[in-house]
């Protein structure tokens, strides 16, 4: 989905004409970004959470030519989805449903949590 995309969807869900629709979409990017700007995070519950990660500098190198980097410090987005919005997407492809989990069932975010594999896939994209 593009923005022009959401900006349609808003406007016929809410019933509100496309340029008002418009405003308010970029006006809760602007908030988002103004937030993660100043390093604060973002909670949407049942979607998920914006934080900002801090990078120390380090020394790369230049695949192309071997030549050795200084990277800088760098601060980057960082988005974690959140628990019902993994069992959407996934009930989308028919493997759960929305229900809650049945006492002992297996839990996959545990598995992610225990090796770490669920930020290296979400570090990536």
């Amino acid at each position: 989905m593009t923005k022009s995309e959401l900006i349609e969807a808003v406007a016929e869900k809410a019933g509100i004409p496309k340029a008002r629709a418009e405003l308010l979409v970029n006006g809760i990017f602007d908030a988002m970004g103004e937030a993660l700007a100043r390093g604060e995070g973002i909670e949407l519950r049942g979607f998920g959470s914006f934080t900002v990660r801090t990078y120390e500098p380090y020394e790369g190198r230049n695949p192309k030519t071997g030549e050795t980097v200084q990277v800088k410090a760098k601060k980057l987005p960082f988005f974690k989805v959140a628990k019902e919005l993994k069992a959407r997407v996934d009930a989308g492809r028919g493997r759960h449903s929305l229900a809650p989990e049945a006492p002992g069932d297996e839990d996959e975010d545990e598995d992610d949590a225990l090796t770490g594999s669920e930020d290296r896939e979400e570090s990536a994209e």
